[in-house]
């Protein structure tokens, strides 16, 4: 089991800070201190430097009693040494000489251009924005972060849920929930970007209008305990509670548990459908990843699942399916398994493992390019860019002081929120801006061609 309880969350402490207000912290600016030059030391001559210095000066003296011819002789030889510079330190190389690749008689419209080779991404090693997230639930289960499409990302703090819009970087407040139903356990955006779900501690799940604050129902009788995991899937809502259960919510019917999965012994903490809706991969605090297919549901009895993955050795809740690859899941555990797998979920084979030093709490993938964001525990505390499927690393972003639980993407795809255990919400530009398409040549359409025949 990995560490993380809410025993301790009955004594709420007060809310010293105010919420999702940014830290104000004092960076050195890039320009200060540019008054200081060092010298290229691998483009100097120190012997040269040296003879400048003392016998160079003797020469200069005793200019004025050297006869023309001798002074003739000097200058040719200085020049044929290579003595007549007049600066010692030198600040950067000389620029290589040229070299022609091919012959000057040959016509240069015949040769082709190469194709230039892509530059490598500059990928900050610090966070761009850090917000304060006062009474940020310690605790590796839930999951209390999650960015919608209409770019408002959600956070739970103790009983409440705060939407902070990253378009206006303006904060406000959902919903307080009362001590006896709370604390809030999990939050998931609906895919319109204006419906959220909150699973609270006491198993029941509220979804709420975003657009006008109201609260449009309540899920109850899905879950004996707490619901500390939530997925979309149009119209469907899966939630996953401590006891073990997996329920499939029609939030349009009144009578909304319309399908069950049981196979977790302990609690289920991730939940994640792929992007096609036919896969739902879930994992739990028993060590197990499965992995369920639509078809085989069935309204009447628990559905039996697809594939049981048992390779890894703690709780899973670190899930995420791949954007490029329909049929790749990524997956990672807790603090006694600190892997990353690969699963083919067609075969349910393992592709690959990665141990990766440290408690695995989340996964994203870049939605533009091969890689994988991996945030980590004990004992750096970090967010690792991964390159597929290499998996060499391409980037190690540290700032949180305590273990990185949360991930949420931008809708946009380029930008990560994180939050921790040290009560900080950071935002890192590690994805980057995805390249724009360049739009395709013009092609000159054949004679005739919008001639069905000639008379």
């Amino acid at each position: 089991m990995d560490a993380g309880s809410l025993n301790s969350f009955s004594n709420l402490k007060g809310q010293s800070r105010c919420p999702l207000q940014e830290q104000l912290l004092q960076r050195r600016n890039s320009k200060e201190n540019m008054d200081r030059f060092i010298p290229n030391r691998s483009a100097m001559d120190f012997d040269y430097a040296h003879y400048m210095l003392t016998e160079g000066r003797k020469v200069k003296e005793n200019q004025a009693v050297c006869s023309p011819a001798r002074e003739a002789y000097r200058k040719q030889l200085a020049e044929t040494l290579n003595m007549n510079r007049t600066r010692i330190l030198a600040f950067k190389n000389k620029p290589p000489t040229p070299v022609e690749l091919f012959p000057t008689q040959h016509s240069t419209s015949s040769v082709q251009p190469t194709k230039s080779a892509k530059s490598r991404r500059h990928i900050p090693q610090s966070s761009e924005r850090t917000l304060d997230a006062p009474d940020l639930v310690d605790d590796f289960y839930l999951n209390l972060l999650d960015w919608g499409s209409s770019n408002v990302l959600a956070i739970a703090l103790g009983n409440t849920v705060y939407l902070w819009d990253a378009s206006e970087s303006s904060t406000s407040e959902l919903v307080t929930v009362d001590d006896e139903n709370g604390p809030v356990t999990s939050v998931s955006w609906a895919p319109d970007g204006r419906h959220i779900a909150i699973g609270l501690n006491n198993s029941e799940v509220q979804l709420w209008d975003s657009a006008s604050n109201r609260q449009l129902r309540t899920l109850r009788g899905c879950h004996r305990s707490r619901v500390g995991s939530m997925a979309w899937n149009n119209h469907i809502l899966t939630t996953g509670g401590m006891d073990g259960h997996i329920v499939n919510n029609d939030v349009r019917v009144r009578s909304h548990i319309v399908e069950t999965y049981r196979g977790h012994q302990q609690e289920v903490c991730g939940l994640k459908w792929s992007a096609s809706g036919q896969q739902l991969a879930s994992g739990g605090n028993d060590n197990l990843v499965h992995i369920w297919d639509r078809s085989m549901a069935s309204s009447n009895s628990p559905t039996q699942w697809l594939h049981r993955l048992e390779d890894h050795t703690s709780a899973v809740k670190a899930l995420a399916w791949c954007p490029f690859q329909s049929n790749l899941l990524a997956s990672g555990g807790g603090g006694g398994d600190r892997t990353i797998k690969f699963w083919n979920t067609h075969t349910g084979a393992c592709l690959n493992s990665v141990d990766t030093g440290s408690q695995v709490c989340a996964l994203l993938w870049n939605k533009n390019e091969r890689e994988l964001l991996s945030s980590h525990g004990f004992t750096q505390n970090q967010l690792i860019l991964w390159k597929y499927p290499s998996m060499v690393k391409m980037a190690e972003l540290t700032g949180h002081t305590s273990r990185v639980l949360y991930m949420a993407q931008s809708p946009d795809g380029c930008t990560v929120a994180s939050a921790a255990g040290d009560e900080t919400l950071r935002f890192w530009n590690v994805f980057g801006v995805p390249e724009v398409a360049k739009p395709a040549p013009k092609v000159n359409p054949e004679p005739f061609s919008h001639l069905n025949r000639i008379r």
